[in-house]
């Protein structure tokens, strides 16, 4: 069991937090995760919940300030958010890497497709700059990009979507990193597109025994490639469960609400009922709401949800919820004893 293992990271309490013109928004506001060596762990929520603020938090790829980052991020025991500047820079890219929501603006458009691949290799390998093309050529050769020698010497606008995707993958995985950051790798790409690009990252994974922390908001992805599940919800973790746990008996009412509105074909025909929907949106981090910050929204909100934030129920390993109704059934429970 994980439990046996020491994980990869370990996220403690961490707070990251924004000093703006309007005041203070605290956009994490103390989570805690593991993620273990060569697990794919799924980070889902709306946008606006926090999920790329914890990926740019752990590789403080924030602006300090105005962001202030507080807590622990430690990464095979080393606290990355103590290090220096220096030690930091090593880590990203070599040990820790990030795939980016949107390679066209992660790309430097200037430079050449090879030379933003070898510029990683000759970094944090020392190798010389004919090595380093060589390793880039053969990085876009594992990541399906056809004639990579031409391509490499060419400019990220000669790239369509995908092939700007499989670039950033190739960048990523260069100096064969224990643990990769993917923030969206495909939202700005078709269907098909898509599943290609997410059965690639798999592969190599599997290949390179890499752990993977997959942030998005496509529960289908979610369902085919992760092993575990964390739901967020307005900088705060509701709910994580192992992925055949969370669909089959999700506990928060938010995560119900996200299952439930997702289509699926034949639902409407059997049940008699439309698609369900959350009322609302993610509140403003300037007007969080009292008490469980999803009460506004919830079906279910009690009086106590407005008052009260619900403590975290662990219901087993790797298996928790941050909610009053779990909180008063585990109650009742052990009185019943």
């Amino acid at each position: 069991m994980m439990a046996d293992i020491p994980p990869l990271l370990s996220v403690e309490n961490l707070h990251t937090r924004f000093d703006t013109m309007d005041g203070v928004v605290t956009a994490v506001d103390g989570i805690d995760f593991e993620v273990y060596a060569g697990e794919t762990l799924g980070l889902v929520g709306e946008s606006g919940c926090g999920k790329s603020v914890t990926a740019l938090s752990i590789l403080r790829l924030l602006r300090c300030p105005p962001a202030a980052i507080e807590g622990r991020v430690l990464f095979e025991g080393r606290d990355l958010l103590q290090m220096d500047s220096d030690a930091i820079r090593a880590v990203r890219g070599s040990e820790i890497s990030m795939i980016f929501q949107e390679p066209m603006t992660s790309l430097n458009p200037v430079l050449r497709i090879g030379e933003q691949i070898a510029e990683g290799i000759r970094v944090h390998q020392r190798r010389t700059r004919p090595e380093s093309w060589r390793r880039a050529v053969e990085m876009l050769r594992k990541v399906q990009i056809p004639s990579p020698d031409s391509r490499a010497a060419q400019y990220p606008h000669k790239f369509s979507g995908g092939m700007r995707q499989r670039s950033m993958i190739a960048i990523a995985l260069c100096c064969g990193p224990k643990l990769i950051l993917a923030d969206e790798p495909t939202t700005a790409l078709d269907v098909t597109i898509q599943a290609q690009i997410m059965n690639l990252m798999m592969r190599l994974k599997e290949e390179l025994q890499t752990a993977i922390v997959l942030i998005t908001h496509d529960l289908g992805v979610i369902a085919e490639t992760a092993s575990r599940v964390i739901v967020m919800y307005a900088g705060k973790i509701v709910e994580e469960a192992p992925v055949r746990e969370l669909f089959k008996d999700p506990r928060h009412p938010y995560t119900q609400g996200l299952l439930g509105s997702v289509p699926v074909i034949g639902r409407r025909q059997r049940s008699g009922r439309r698609l369900q929907e959350i009322p609302g949106m993610v509140p403003n981090p300037l007007q969080v709401p009292p008490g469980c910050r999803f009460n506004p929204r919830c079906p279910k909100a009690m009086p106590v949800c407005c008052s009260k934030p619900p403590p975290m129920i662990r219901l087993a390993e790797h298996r928790r919820v941050s909610c009053w109704l779990e909180a008063e059934g585990a109650k009742r429970e052990s009185s019943g004893r």
